[in-house]
């Protein structure tokens, strides 16, 4: 129940301070700030609930970190549970705050949703959405599997993998306002609806393919260096 709790709460806070920048402060704090509060947040849940569970926050890295040995798949299932409950929770307690401003139209404004295509930010291609997401959450798990590793400096951790997501934010928000996490991708899409519902495919499968094929990169050692 701590771990299932510990992920529930970091995955709501992903999408609270991520999505709710995107959605609340986007004019005012630009793209690299929308970068800067998913990445946040990421550091501040590592270090808050990284004890419990490990903060993975994210069905794509849990299914990676299974793929590479270091979880069972029902420990991955309970992981999964959570994080979907609570990207969910997040994206319900953000449309309760942003809807309590005059003007404010969700069909219009959104909720920090994905997508690609025409009308969706940069309008960038489906084959430009799959290969970042597929690729950037194959970076991103990289990162998360070799920080974590016990010949790495963990204490660094939660920082290398908060960045990281800053980076992927600031490169791919135009393409397809980044995923890499199917979680994060569901609480907005659930709300907002319409696209953002047929397009959800996308960002279920393209961080699951991203996180297996680093899982297992790292399953057969390449993460590990030689002995000497």
């Amino acid at each position: 129940m701590k771990v299932f709790a510990a992920e529930l709460v970091g995955t709501l806070t992903l999408v609270l301070f991520g999505c709710g920048a995107a959605v609340l402060a986007g004019e005012f704090v630009g793209q690299l700030g929308i970068a800067f509060a998913f990445g946040l947040a990421i550091v501040a849940m590592a270090y808050g609930i990284g004890s419990i569970s490990g903060c993975h926050v994210n069905p794509a890295v849990s299914f990676g970190v299974f793929i590479a040995g270091r979880m069972t798949g029902k420990m991955m299932l309970t992981y999964w549970l959570a994080q979907f409950v609570g990207a969910t929770i997040g994206a319900a307690i953000l449309f309760l705050i942003a809807s309590g401003k005059a003007g404010y139209d969700i069909d219009v404004n959104g909720l920090g949703q994905n997508g690609w295509g025409a009308g969706y930010l940069g309008e960038y291609s489906l084959l430009a959405a799959l290969v970042f997401e597929v690729v950037a959450t194959f970076l991103f798990v990289v990162v998360i599997l070799g920080s974590t590793h016990a010949a790495a400096p963990t204490a660094m951790a939660g920082l290398s993998i908060g960045l990281t997501l800053t980076a992927i934010h600031i490169l791919g928000i135009q393409v397809t306002g980044v995923s890499v996490n199917p979680a994060r991708s569901f609480g907005p899409a659930l709300f907002v609806g319409g696209h953002a519902i047929e397009q959800l495919w996308l960002f279920l499968i393209a961080p699951l393919v991203g996180a297996g094929l680093a899982g297992m990169k790292a399953r057969i050692g390449f993460l590990e260096k030689d002995a000497a």
